[in-house]
């Protein structure tokens, strides 16, 4: 059996998705993607991805990363990316994301985020 990549976690305001790779690569970012359409498809507009444990993003989880941002946008939600290593802050840095993402150093900083916005 394939081990678990990322794992949702839905709670009354918001979700959370946190991703248990080392990689948010082509691997992963598809599945991410499709979940979180779903997400949105039932109404959640705010969601926290949780990149602690991912030390790499390629192209293909940047794009997952907007996905969840534009979604949220649209339902006029809240999406806040949390938990960046250094690879992928730079990353997210040099595609000057950092000025249009929520970013926050951890989970519970991310849902007072929410808390404040909505």
């Amino acid at each position: 059996m394939d081990e678990k990549k990322f794992e949702v976690t839905k709670f009354d305001n918001y979700t959370v998705i946190s991703i248990l790779v080392e990689k948010l690569d082509t691997h992963i970012a598809p599945a991410v993607k499709s979940e979180l359409v779903l997400i949105a498809g039932n109404g959640e507009k705010n969601i926290i991805i949780d990149l602690q444990k991912a030390r790499y993003c390629d192209s293909s989880g940047l794009s997952a990363i907007l996905v969840a941002n534009r979604l949220c946008k649209n339902s006029n939600g809240t999406f806040v990316l949390t938990g960046l290593q250094t690879a992928v802050e730079r990353l997210i840095s040099i595609s000057q994301l950092d000025t249009v993402l929520n970013i926050t150093d951890t989970v519970d900083k991310a849902i007072e985020l929410i808390a404040k916005a909505n």
